[in-house]
């Protein structure tokens, strides 16, 4: 068994190396030859609205940028009101955003908002969040989407710390981009936190390092009858699984809902996950590690208590089901 899971893991290393790699490069070589050859192949184009602009745009990213196996596919595009046309669009469980310019000569892989990048590297500190005695801490995840995870990783040794000197709770984005099993697990989290409260923790510590959450039921000693009647009454009072089951519902045609925590998600204009409110402030995180994530949160008090002062890992959590520490942070799905 532990080497059927080293080759598995192996496998999904390879996997990601084979789609990051090149992906990475390309994009930096492109964006240096765009500026000599005027326009990655889109010069000829004649544009007459959005939808020409994505088909040309992907599938030139598909036949140029992304590594054998995997395939862009389109979830909106839009003209911008400075003459762009916005594109966004799907690789696997990821979203990514591009622009191509209105007369169709440049492809722009990422766009910047100049206004806030010479202050990106002490964002956290000049986010001016609200005080108070005993912070909100509230975590808005995608049970399946990798920057959640890595999002919950970072925020359990924190509950672990600061305990009852916070209120922490992790909440649900009011929709899915992960299949039905997205729904059945954030589902099943919200319950545990309503009927057995003192044992989500362990039961989410468990999960987010292998994602087996018959186990993790177990290992966290969740009474299943218990469990089993809250999904059931809050799936009929949501109309949960009647949503998921008619697309017309979806938002754009493509994400089924999950409106338990849609009062939430309004009040704080959730954009997706994960989304951090501290004392009702969306704040950003970077990089997401258990340290940084400590400090901010530790802005937040009148008097922060004396556990501020001890010394969390300074390393970014990793994407996925995994226990290691991680490089990238910053990503979301949305």
């Amino acid at each position: 068994m532990e080497q059927q899971n080293t080759e598995e893991k192996n496998i999904k290393t390879k996997k990601n190396i084979n789609f990051w790699i090149p992906v990475s490069i390309v994009l930096f070589l492109l964006l240096l030859t765009s500026i000599w050859f005027n326009g990655f192949g889109l010069k000829n184009l004649v544009f007459k609205n959005s939808d020409k602009v994505a088909e040309k745009a992907l599938d030139f990213i598909n036949k140029n940028m992304l590594a054998e196996g995997y395939t862009a596919s389109l979830i909106e595009s839009k003209q911008l009101e400075n003459g762009l046309y916005e594109i966004r669009f799907k690789i696997e469980d990821q979203n990514f955003t591009s622009y191509v310019s209105s007369d169709g000569n440049m492809l722009f892989l990422e766009g910047i908002e100049m206004t806030s990048a010479n202050s990106s590297s002490t964002e956290e500190e000049t986010q001016d969040i609200p005080k108070s005695d005993k912070p909100s801490v509230q975590l808005f995840v995608m049970s399946y989407c990798p920057y959640g995870l890595q999002a919950e990783k970072m925020y359990l040794p924190v509950l672990n710390l600061l305990k009852n000197k916070v209120e922490m709770s992790i909440h649900f984005v009011n929709y899915a981009m992960h299949e039905k099993k997205e729904i059945d697990e954030n589902l099943r989290q919200y319950c545990i936190q309503k009927e057995e409260p003192d044992k989500y923790s362990n039961y989410l510590n468990c999960f987010v390092k292998a994602g087996d959450y018959e186990n993790c039921l177990k290992e966290a000693q969740i009474d299943e009858t218990k469990l089993d009647s809250c999904i059931t009454q809050t799936d009929q009072e949501y109309n949960i699984t009647s949503q998921y089951n008619d697309k017309n519902t979806w938002l754009g045609g493509q994400y089924p809902k999950f409106d338990v925590e849609t009062e939430l998600n309004e009040e704080y204009n959730v954009q997706g996950s994960p989304t951090i409110v501290i004392n009702g402030k969306v704040v950003n995180i970077n990089p997401r590690s258990p340290e940084k994530f400590k400090e901010v949160i530790c802005q937040a008090f009148n008097n922060p208590p004396e556990e501020c002062s001890q010394k969390l890992s300074e390393e970014a959590a990793s994407t996925g089901f995994e226990e290691e520490s991680g490089s990238t942070s910053g990503g979301s799905c949305e």
